[in-house]
């Protein structure tokens, strides 16, 4: 089915609502162009909703979020949610869209609005305030911003506002929640995945084939945007020391700048390669629009950015059985539980992840007990069941 631009509602709103449904609307609002881990999560949440309870409406900017979620069945309302930071327009855009908002949340009959993303929150926030609805903030990130802000007090000032209009947060992880300066309505709700796509039995050979990797050597791999904090440059010294005692070894960089960056960041990273002298056993692979045969090709999984605030893929991996390697900060201890599901060691230390590898590599035995692990609390802690349940129980409070 084609978006069109003109108009904003897909179909007219007496046919997506029955006046005597059982189940109760939710507008959710998602700005994001392209698909991060934030839209991910949200596809997943909209397709495992009971829809004997919940009628989920999205409102987002055209593209594929919003053809994926029409794919689901999800009626979606194609808006503009502008960028507002040093917007000359500000004001205008942020009135135009929250008053849209708030319109189209009486139009449906929402019974609360449900921000999935910052930006989307700035907008929901007065949108729900309008239309006398209760607002949702769903906060997966550490800032408001993408990375750490110059001015710290203003990240904090925002987040306050955005508390006080909120009837109840949901953080992604007890770390980002310990970033917001509401403890008393903030829940935590880790990410899931379906876990019946990771099947343990998936054969990783087609994909060393495709890259030329050979079958009998060890893998080492990691997943993630092609960002600086994702840790692509931390993962190539870390290569370079692994290769001195264990020259046998080659790498994979699955990602890719999904979100259109345009930067030197890519040049960078492969230019590192060359100058490290790992170029020849480090495979890069750009974006992949399924991971699991990467993962499933791989023997020991790292994860080598900065303070993340989930990690999703850390979870993936798991579910396929595989150790996860990685610095002990943000999110990742409360995903990867040390000595059993992988390791974890101190954060920016190069040196200690590379012999972390190598020690895994060393002992397969210790590499299928982690990984049997991983893939258990896989299944009983970060299953898309649990989280759905889990942000349902939220929104009902919130109702």
């Amino acid at each position: 089915m084609s978006i069109d631009k003109n108009n904003i509602i897909r179909q007219p709103a007496n046919d997506m609502i029955q006046k005597n449904a059982p189940c109760r609307a939710v507008l959710f609002v998602d700005h994001a162009p392209a698909l991060g881990g934030a839209e991910q999560s949200l596809l997943l949440l909209l397709q495992y909703l009971d829809r004997a309870e919940w009628q989920p409406h999205l409102a987002c900017t055209p593209g594929i979020l919003a053809q994926r979620a029409m794919h689901l069945g999800v009626p979606c309302h194609l808006c503009d949610l502008p960028r507002l930071r040093r917007s000359p327009h500000f004001a205008a855009d942020w009135r135009h869209s929250a008053r849209h908002l708030a319109k189209l949340a009486r139009q449906i009959e929402a019974q609360v609005i449900y921000a999935n993303t910052v930006r989307a929150a700035l907008y929901a926030a007065p949108a729900a305030k309008l239309a006398r609805r209760p607002f949702l903030w769903h906060m997966r990130d550490f800032w408001l911003s993408e990375t750490q802000p110059r001015h710290i007090w203003a990240d904090t000032a925002v987040k306050r506002l955005l508390c006080l209009a909120a009837a109840q947060v949901i953080a992604n992880s007890h770390a980002v929640a310990q970033q917001l300066p509401c403890a008393g309505k903030t829940a935590v709700v880790h990410n899931g995945i379906e876990l019946d796509r990771f099947d343990l039995g998936l054969d990783g050979r087609p994909f060393r084939a495709q890259y030329h990797i050979p079958d009998n050597a060890p893998l080492v791999g990691m997943v993630g945007r092609l960002r600086p904090w994702k840790g692509q440059i931390p993962f190539l010294h870390m290569a370079a020391h692994i290769l001195q005692q264990q020259p046998d070894v080659y790498f994979v960089v699955v990602g890719g700048a999904n979100f259109a960056v345009e930067d030197d960041y890519a040049r960078q990273v492969t230019r590192l390669a060359q100058e490290l002298g790992v170029a020849g056993q480090v495979v890069f692979t750009g974006m992949l629009d399924d991971v699991r045969p990467s993962l499933a090709a791989m023997d020991v999984f790292v994860h080598p950015g900065d303070p993340e605030p989930f990690g999703l893929v850390n979870i993936e991996a798991m579910a396929m059985g595989r150790p996860v390697v990685a610095f002990g900060h943000g999110a990742l201890p409360e995903i990867v539980q040390d000595g059993a599901t992988g390791l974890l060691t101190p954060p920016g230390n190069v040196p200690a992840l590379a012999e972390a590898v190598i020690s895994l590599l060393a002992d397969g035995e210790k590499r299928r007990q982690m990984g049997g692990n991983g893939r258990y609390r896989a299944e009983t802690h970060f299953t898309i069941q649990r989280t759905v349940r889990e942000v349902s129980d939220v929104m009902c409070q919130v109702i």
